[in-house]
């Protein structure tokens, strides 16, 4: 197991009709052989999962962690706070490749698509 560095980019969405590769996320996470976030290799490792957001408003920028519990991934950029920030719809069931599609839904806020544009080990 390896840890991957994916990138996913702001795919054409409801006022972006050609999406924005300057708003995205970096995440550090492991994928099985099959492409597929592995949720043991990340209880094994879960202190090295992070997660970048990235946005052409610097005051959007947040670095926080990958969290999962039960069948949900989602991210947590607040250590004060208990409540995670984002959940990536059906992360879990995601291949992971470049070219494919994921939605992330932030707290309050429509959800939005990327795309994966880079996977890369650690």
């Amino acid at each position: 197991m390896s840890l991957q560095r994916i990138t996913l980019q702001l795919a054409r969405n409801p006022g972006q009709p050609v999406g924005d590769t300057g708003q995205g996320y970096t995440i550090i996470a492991p994928l099985t052989a099959a492409g597929q976030l592995d949720v043991d290799a990340w209880r094994e490792h879960r202190s090295e999962c992070r997660v970048v957001r990235f946005h052409p408003d610097p005051h959007e920028h947040a670095t926080g962690r990958l969290t999962h519990r039960g069948s949900r991934w989602m991210f947590h950029y607040d250590d004060e706070d208990e409540e995670d920030d984002e959940a990536g719809y059906r992360l879990g069931d995601h291949l992971f490749k470049e070219g494919e599609y994921v939605t992330i839904v932030s707290e309050g806020e429509d959800p939005l698509t990327y795309k994966i544009t880079d996977i890369s080990p650690v």
